[in-house]
């Protein structure tokens, strides 16, 4: 389990981190958009109160608490589940990221009310209007290596 916690601190610091410095340091919440390396990378500020891509949002508070409350069963639900491979060194850092990423949304959408999400990437002439935070990043290599990694051996 110690990968499993090491992954979920460093990548709940890492967001959290990224999170204050864009919004807070470059303003980003003020200026709304930085072109960084355009069309490939730039910031632009979305308070997301849904799930992906702005999915459930509303500006009910109980949407924000159910979203919260989710959030905190599933990564509970998956620290057990990595706890059942300890020896399995990809389930743990799997299941680190899943965790670390979702508990760093917990704490903007206590914090701020919604998820501060900021990177917005685009290529080859499509647009990206979506942007997302290294949290949601984390989130989608948590699950998929869990999906990947887990269920491999069978019982007798």
């Amino acid at each position: 389990m110690m990968v499993a916690g090491g992954t979920a601190a460093a990548i709940f610091l890492l967001d959290q981190v990224s999170k204050y410095y864009v919004v807070h340091m470059l303003n980003l919440d003020r200026r709304l958009a930085i072109d960084v390396w355009p069309p490939y990378f730039n910031l632009r500020m979305a308070w997301n109160q849904g799930i992906n891509f702005g999915l459930l949002s509303g500006e009910a508070e109980i949407v924000r608490w159910a979203l919260i409350a989710a959030a905190l069963v599933i990564s509970a639900w998956v620290w057990i589940w990595t706890r059942r491979e300890p020896r399995n060194t990809w389930v743990q850092l799997s299941g680190g990221l899943l965790v670390g990423g979702a508990l760093g949304n917990v704490v903007d959408r206590l914090l701020y009310g919604a998820v501060a999400d900021f990177i917005n990437m685009s290529c080859c002439g499509l647009r990206n209007p979506y942007a997302f935070n290294v949290a949601d990043v984390a989130i989608f290599a948590g699950a998929f290596g869990l999906i990947l990694f887990t269920g491999r051996r069978k019982t007798p």
